[in-house]
């Protein structure tokens, strides 16, 4: 138990701000920052250590995330913080459509694109951070990134023909 003390001193942080980049929710980000040390202390024999700890703590909190937002859409409706985006009621539909519309086809992307789309996008995290959480080079990193970009345009983009064949 104090090696897992440990654990939740050192990357209490780290996993916080990813989370926060996430949500943009203090409340949320520390509710599922501590979700997301209680799942690893549940499941830390399943750890293999085939990536950084770290890392294997991020996929958690980006899995817990996710799995809040559905619930919250099953709950209630959100509303639109027309205050938070600027612009009319429109634009930020539309905005928030596209960003749900994204994170769909960021679901649909297999492994590492999703996680190292995920930490440049929304951990804002740089190339050579990412290069280093996967024990990899930066050259790596933005070509893994870029490919990412493309399979979620390419699903985006499947998407809208399927729409106007319907």
């Amino acid at each position: 138990m104090a090696d897992f003390e440990q654990i939740y001193y050192r990357h209490f942080r780290e996993v916080y701000r990813f989370v926060y980049s996430l949500s943009r929710d203090k409340g949320v980000s520390e509710e599922i920052t501590q979700e997301t040390f209680f799942k690893a202390l549940k499941s830390i024999h399943g750890f293999k250590g085939n990536c950084k700890l770290s890392v294997w703590l991020c996929q958690i909190a980006k899995n817990t995330y996710f799995s809040y937002l559905d619930k919250q859409k099953r709950i209630a409706p959100e509303q639109a913080d027309i205050n938070a985006i600027s612009g009319n009621l429109e634009e930020a539909m539309v905005k928030r459509e596209e960003t749900l519309r994204i994170h769909g086809a960021l679901r649909r992307i297999s492994e590492p694109y999703k996680e190292v789309f995920t930490l440049r996008v929304f951990g804002e995290l740089s190339f050579s951070e990412i290069g280093g959480l996967f024990e990899k080079g930066e050259g790596w990193a933005r070509v893994t990134f870029f490919r990412a970009k493309q399979k979620i345009q390419d699903l985006l983009k499947e998407e809208d023909e399927h729409e106007q064949d319907s």
